[in-house]
């Protein structure tokens, strides 16, 4: 059974049409649709010889026994955000799968080392607002004070969501003895940007993820009328808020290759015939190398504390979130380099400015690398994502020859 691209493709086709309808890919975790998404995937594997199981954290795992029980671990996510994109993390799941299939006919069942494929649960964090949900708790690195709190939109609770779907909650930390053989763990996944398809190439190598600081800022002013207060005399929040977002943009651009973007922006009191007392604006920043991503956070208070004083109001700050940045593994990223340009002519290297399952198993310890494949229009959760079927049966190729170098890299391990 050799390698077959196209039968990836005709698969994902077939995902497409079973879980989606005229608005996008409807697979969100822990939904009866995600769960007829697994029950589809075990099907895929069924005529395969693994051992395959649900974590306790609900990430599923399918297992080929070598002769070695150090693992190369290949995977991602079949879960998707509502209205989503028909390629975004089911891509990798089915392209590994395709990988395994003919590792298992090449070695007869029985490979130098253990190969392992695996879906991590709810990665997109699209109903509960917590992403790499599966991953993260596999890592050890999961919060399970602010996990235990998270409520969709119904009201329903992480716990009792999980609950449904036969996760105990409290034991999700327990997956991580998953990772206790990992020796490397790959990941294909579309760009989801526009880099590879600026560039005219189909292929990329990934040099790690983003770090991430996500904060709250809240300028506080004073309500007062907008018809008899002089503009020399209001304390207006919104007017400190606004030269953030231009401010932003300048803090990005001397960073190099950091982003900066304001999601959000609230206000009270919320009426045209008041200047605004207080202003509400969410701050992400993103960059790969973490003293970079620190100086364009002290950049971002600095401006905001000039801004305030210049506005004559106040400024307070809140985290959020935040991770640190997750460089990859260096000899993998030229393994995956390498297996690139044996496919096409070119290839890119790029950091990843979305999160992957990748950052936590990276972030556990395990050498981690990712393969982009380009997207058209540079566009993802959207259900006008898409990429070149030519592209895509490259991005299989190009990632089985990375397993390929990979399985020798980990079987040389001592």
């Amino acid at each position: 059974m050799p390698l077959n691209p196209q039968r990836t493709i005709a698969e994902l086709k077939e995902l497409r049409a079973l879980t989606g309808d005229d608005n996008g890919a409807q697979r969100v975790a822990f939904t009866p649709m995600w769960v007829k998404t697994r029950a589809w995937l075990k099907d895929k594997l069924a005529g395969l010889p693994v051992e395959m199981h649900t974590d306790a954290a609900g990430n599923f795992w399918a297992t080929l026994r070598g002769e070695s029980d150090r693992a190369l671990l290949l995977g991602g996510h079949m879960d998707s955000v509502p209205n989503g994109g028909w390629l975004d993390g089911c891509l990798n799941v089915m392209a590994a799968v395709e990988v395994l299939r003919r590792i298992n006919e090449q070695y007869h069942g029985k490979p130098p080392v253990t190969v392992r494929v695996v879906d991590w649960a709810d990665e997109e964090g699209a109903r509960f607002g917590k992403s790499l949900f599966g991953s993260s708790a596999c890592s050890g690195k999961l919060d399970m004070t602010e996990a235990r709190g998270l409520k969709d939109k119904q009201g329903v609770t992480l716990p009792d969501a999980l609950k449904a779907v036969g996760v105990d909650f409290e034991q999700v930390k327990n997956s991580g003895k998953e990772l206790k053989n990992a020796t490397a763990y790959l990941e294909l996944h579309i760009e989801q940007g526009p880099v590879l398809l600026d560039l005219d190439l189909p292929l990329g190598a990934v040099l790690g993820t983003f770090g991430v600081e996500r904060h709250a800022i809240t300028f506080h002013g004073q309500a007062a009328h907008s018809g008899s207060t002089p503009m020399n005399r209001r304390k207006d929040a919104f007017l400190a808020a606004g030269r953030m977002s231009l401010e932003i943009y300048e803090i990005a651009r001397r960073s190099g290759s950091g982003v900066c973007t304001i999601g959000s922006c609230t206000i009270k009191p919320g009426i045209v015939t008041s200047v605004v007392e207080e202003c509400r604006i969410t701050l992400d920043q993103r960059h790969l190398d973490a003293k970079a991503l620190k100086q364009m956070l002290k950049e971002a208070k600095d401006a905001s504390e000039r801004f305030a004083k210049e506005g004559n109001v106040r400024v307070s700050w809140e985290r959020i979130w935040q991770i640190e940045p997750r460089p990859f593994h260096p000899e993998l990223i030229e393994l995956c380099d390498a297996a690139i340009k044996e496919t096409v002519p070119k290839s890119h290297r790029l950091p990843s400015g979305p999160l992957h399952d990748a950052a936590e198993t990276c972030g556990a310890g395990v050498p981690t690398v990712m393969m982009f494949v380009q997207s058209l229009h540079g566009i993802s959760h959207n259900k006008i994502e898409d990429t070149k079927e030519e592209h895509l049966e490259l991005c299989v190729t190009a990632f089985d020859k990375l397993a390929s170098k990979a399985l020798a890299w980990v079987a040389a391990q001592r």
